[in-house]
């Protein structure tokens, strides 16, 4: 799995479909097209391309960006089999409520994020993942 680096390859697939919602959660995908690969210059394989977009409209603190990513990055590797070659953009859309995690980086809001993450994963890909076993 290959990860998005820059604003032209978020742009692009932000630019596709969505794939699936969650409550949280946006799922965007972007085909590679043979065409896309020599002209643009994007996408350098035919591979499955993440990206995890977490704006501080909606995590405030870095710790919370930054936990929200791991655990984007972490459920997507169990499902890399089961998502298409192509690219793919999971965009935090709304906030989670800070009066009920109160830390900013607590095993709860890691679980919160890590369920709503499989939920969103299984509809866009329909399967159940290679490995669920770990733990926030």
């Amino acid at each position: 799995m290959q990860r998005l680096k820059t604003r032209q390859q978020f742009q692009a697939v932000l630019g596709g479909e969505t794939l699936a919602r969650t409550p949280h959660f946006a799922l965007h995908c972007s085909a590679l097209s043979t065409s896309d690969v020599p002209e643009s210059g994007l996408f350098a394989m035919q591979d499955v391309w993440l990206g995890a977009m977490v704006p501080k409209r909606w995590a405030k603190r870095a710790v919370t960006r930054n936990a929200i990513k791991r655990q984007v990055y972490a459920v997507a590797a169990s499902f890399e089999l089961n998502l298409a070659r192509a690219a793919h953009v999971v965009r935090l859309r709304s906030s989670f409520e800070r009066s009920r995690f109160v830390s900013a980086s607590s095993d709860a809001l890691k679980l919160a994020v890590r369920q709503e993450l499989l939920q969103l994963f299984d509809k866009a890909c329909g399967a159940v993942p290679t490995d669920v076993s770990r733990q926030p």
